[in-house]
C-alpha cells in the first residue's frame, strides 16, 4: 500500500486503536479524539535474526493492517514496544519468574525501548510507520528491590517488566527521549504527525 499526504479530511473517518492495552488507550484519549478499540490478533513471535526496532515496526504495522482489513473505511492506529537489551529483544514477561529474570538482566544496564506506531487507512491508500527510541538506564538493583517492586506493581504485561509511569520509575536512574509518552507505549508526537499527514486534525 502506498502512502499519501492529504489535506484535512472532508468527512471525518472513524478512528480505531488496534490494541487492547489500557496504557495505549489512556494515552490516545489525551488527544481528545473519538475512537474505538479493536483487538488485532497478531502473532508477535520475532522472526529469526530480527532486530528489536524492526520487530516493533513490523508488529505495529501488522496490527494496524489486521484491523484495517476488517474496517477499510477507518483510520487505524497500531503500536508495539520492544525492550532492546544490547540488541536482544525483551518482550512482556507474562509472569513473575520471567519479570525477575528480566530485571536482573537490566540491572545497571542501558536499555533502549523501541516503540513503533503505524497509521493505516485503506480508503485513503495510506500506510505509514514511525519509531521512537527511548534509552533508559536502570539502577543497580538488589534482589530485595526487584522482589519488592514486582510484589507492589506486577508489571507482567510491560516489555522490560517496569512501569515508568508508576512505581517502576524508582528502578531507573535516567531516561533519554524526545517523545516521553513512547516509554509508556504509544509515541503521541509521532502519532499526531502521522495523523496530520493523513489529514486528521490534531487538535481537532
Amino acid at each position: 500500500m502506498r502512502s499519501i499526504s492529504a489535506t484535512a479530511l472532508d468527512t471525518p473517518l472513524p478512528l480505531i486503536l488496534a490494541s487492547t492495552s489500557v496504557y495505549r488507550r489512556e494515552l490516545l484519549q489525551r488527544l481528545g479524539l473519538a475512537f474505538e478499540v479493536c483487538a488485532p490478533g497478531v502473532d508477535e513471535t520475532p522472526l529469526p535474526g530480527e532486530r528489536p526496532a524492526d520487530l516493533a515496526l513490523r508488529l505495529a504495522l501488522a496490527k494496524a493492517q489486521a484491523v484495517a482489513q476488517q474496517h477499510p473505511g477507518a483510520v487505524v492506529i497500531g503500536s508495539d514496544q520492544v525492550a532492546d537489551l544490547h540488541g536482544e529483544a525483551l518482550g512482556k514477561p507474562g509472569h513473575h519468574a520471567n519479570a525477575v529474570h528480566q530485571l536482573r538482566r537490566q540491572s545497571g544496564q542501558a536499555v533502549v525501548f523501541q516503540t513503533a506506531v503505524a497509521v493505516v487507512c485503506p480508503a485513503r491508500q495510506f500506510a505509514k510507520t514511525a519509531l521512537a527510541s527511548v534509552q533508559v538506564l536502570f539502577r543497580t538493583l538488589t534482589e530485595a528491590e526487584i522482589d519488592a517492586y514486582l510484589r507492589a506493581e506486577p508489571a507482567y504485561d510491560c516489555a522490560g517488566s517496569a512501569k515508568s509511569e508508576g512505581l517502576g520509575i524508582a528502578l531507573l536512574e535516567r531516561i533519554d527521549s524526545d517523545d516521553p509518552t513512547s516509554l509508556i507505549g504509544l509515541p503521541l508526537m509521532r502519532t499526531c504527525a502521522l495523523l496530520r499527514e493523513l489529514g486528521v486534525r490534531v487538535p481537532a
